[in-house]
């Protein structure tokens, strides 16, 4: 390519030379992938629409409530106290996503993505239904403001303003749960004055990315849009063009034999460009902005089909593969990835598995030392902190390991409500002759229901005999 052809890799898309907003109208889009895309996307939003209304066992299924710290994923209560799960399940789904990311580009963005799945499957097909395709759109966007393009533009940002409220409610249930969010819309405006507030502002939010920043987020905002960058290489598969069969580019003609006049198969009807919706052309070869949507190659083979030449002029392949005409391999990259996946599966699950309902945590109390009575025992004070993971409420008791010791509870009944917390004290007593070189290593037995549920070894300290 020549340097002005090469132009393109110097700003984006989206933005004119200038430095202003090039709006985008895509072309409609249809054929098979798209009807794959439509199943995809449509089984999410129910999934997402529908998740936050699912219980189990009285509680919400999926819930990451940040202001009570309390997560539920699946029926499985997680606490502050089991932090160490989260950031394991973070590295593996970093990992997860470069090693997707190294196979198969930006795909999670085209096909997964709630971004992309909110915009080209609801917002732009209410577009296409109130202004219609890209070319009614353009006209609708250049013609002065009369009463057909107010009337459009009304509905169409009506109704924008209404998907975004459930959009930002749904949001809000998986934070503070349905119920909360529920009795925040039904009580008095006075009493969650706040809650209101931020239904508002997530609404406004949420509008103004799909009615405004729309492909701006996926171009410029999206981090994993630049993370593709440093991660992609010669044989990751992606949306291409292939450049050896489709160069030189001409327009069709009838009956005319292409390789003999030394035409390639792309007959430059730039529909795949009107397609687009981040409004790039896929021809000059693997860009920041392409997010994998295949859009373009279902227009292309629909051209393809329709002059009677072979599909699949636009596909998923590698950079070596339109080279080599090869498919996916599997590089000792991709291996190696798999491999560092695979055993952080491993551990993550094995760590869930051993996962215990309960934490119990016991430590002698701060600024103070060890304390003798008149009948020669010595005795510490223990701070004990309990968490309750579960949905049950236990009654709790504590018995030591060996006989020779006494527990004293601060209070005498001690009741551990579900998923709760609770801190309390206990004093520990010792013969004096049972301490040797001032200190012991001593099992406390904590009993829920008068039931074992755990056990915490301490060090209890007296006077060096």
């Amino acid at each position: 390519m020549s340097e002005d052809e090469e132009g393109f890799r110097d700003r984006i898309a989206t933005i004119s030379e200038k430095g202003k907003r090039v709006w985008i109208f895509p072309k409609k889009p249809k054929g098979k992938l798209y009807n794959y895309r439509k199943i995809v996307s449509y089984f999410f939003l129910i999934v997402l629409f529908g998740l936050p209304h699912v219980k189990y066992q009285g509680q919400q299924l999926l819930l990451f409530n940040l202001l009570e710290r309390k997560f539920i994923i699946f029926g499985g209560i997680f606490w502050p106290q089991d932090f160490y799960l989260f950031a394991i399940a973070s590295i593996v789904g970093l990992v997860f996503i470069i090693l997707f990311t190294i196979i198969f580009g930006r795909v999670f963005c085209g096909w997964v993505c709630p971004q992309t799945i909110f915009m080209e499957m609801v917002f732009r097909r209410i577009e296409y239904w109130i202004e219609g395709d890209y070319n009614h759109q353009k006209k609708l966007n250049a013609q002065p403001w009369n009463k057909e393009k107010i009337a459009k533009r009304a509905l169409k940002h009506s109704i924008f303003w209404i998907i975004s409220f459930f959009i930002a409610n749904t949001f809000l249930s998986y934070i503070i749960g349905s119920d909360e969010l529920w009795r925040i819309q039904t009580d008095p405006k006075g009493i969650h004055f706040g809650g209101l507030i931020a239904i508002a502002i997530f609404t406004s939010v949420f509008y103004l990315v799909f009615a405004r920043l729309r492909e701006q987020v996926c171009t410029t905002i999206c981090p994993y849009g630049r993370l593709q960058g440093v991660l992609l290489d010669q044989n990751t598969m992606v949306v291409a063009y292939d450049s050896v069969r489709g160069e030189n580019r001409a327009k069709f003609k009838k009956n005319e034999d292409r390789k003999e006049n030394a035409k390639g198969d792309c007959i430059d009807c730039h529909l795949c460009v009107s397609v687009c919706p981040t409004g790039i052309d896929i021809r000059n070869g693997t860009q920041l902005e392409c997010i994998n949507c295949t859009a373009c190659i279902d227009e292309c083979n629909t051209i393809m089909d329709g002059v009677g030449l072979k599909k699949g002029l636009i596909r998923m392949v590698s950079e070596n593969g339109i080279k080599n005409k090869t498919g996916f391999e599997w590089t000792r990259r991709v291996k190696s990835y798999t491999a560092l996946l695979i055993l952080l599966l491993g551990i993550l699950i094995s760590l869930l598995i051993t996962r215990s309902d309960f934490e119990t945590v016991i430590f002698r109390l701060r600024g103070t030392t060890y304390q003798m009575d008149e009948s020669g025992k010595i005795s510490n004070i223990f701070e004990i902190n309990l968490t309750n993971k579960t949905r049950n409420k236990y009654d709790i008791k504590f018995k030591l390991g060996d006989p020779e010791g006494e527990i004293i509870l601060e209070t005498k009944k001690l009741t551990l409500k579900n998923e709760a917390v609770i801190n309390n004290r206990l004093i520990i007593k010792y013969p004096y002759g049972s301490i040797s070189d001032g200190k012991k290593i001593i099992t406390i037995i904590v009993l829920g229901n008068g039931k074992e549920i755990q056990k915490v070894k301490v060090k209890f300290i007296g006077p060096m005999i």
